[in-house]
This record gives structure tokens, sequence and C-alpha cells, in this order.
């Protein structure tokens, strides 16, 4: 009796285990699907805009959403930040 007791903590615990890596698991096809979308032209719908700007696109994708994305993403260099403290 005290095994089949084991046994299904062990399932459960197994069980437990799997179900966050099934979401990431999904959550990344759909942050993929979104990226061909946006090389192949742009975002297609809201979803893949906010999945776009939370992970970023490909380098070298050519779309206007991606390269307007990458536009707001300069670095600022030091004697930048000294011109704007003045």
């Amino acid at each position: 009796m005290m095994g089949f007791v084991r046994l299904i903590v062990a399932a459960g615990v197994g069980a437990c285990m799997l179900a966050p890596s099934a979401v990431l698991a999904d959550s990344y096809w759909e942050v993929e699907a979104a990226r061909a979308n946006a090389r192949a032209g742009g975002p297609t719908n809201a979803r893949d805009a906010e999945l776009l700007n939370r992970y970023g696109c490909l380098s070298g994708t050519r779309s206007r959403f991606c390269e307007a994305q990458a536009a707001g993403e300069r670095p600022v260099y030091r004697s930048q930040r000294r011109k704007a403290r003045r």
C-alpha cells in the first residue's frame, strides 16, 4: 500500500513539473510565429505586435514595424548624456 502512495505522489510531482514547461513551449512557438509574420511584412494582429515589442524582432528583419522598433533602441553615448545635463 505504501508503494502505491509513493507512486501517486511521484506522478503528481512529475505532472506539476511538466505543466510550466508546456506553457513556456506554447509561448515560444507563439513568439516564433510572430517573428515569421514580421519577416513576411509585419505583425498581422495586436498579439503579434505585443510579442514583438516584448521579445523583439530577429536581426535583419526588414519590416517597417521592426525597423521603427529598432530605431527607438539607440544606445546613449557619454557625449549625448553630457549634452543633456547642460
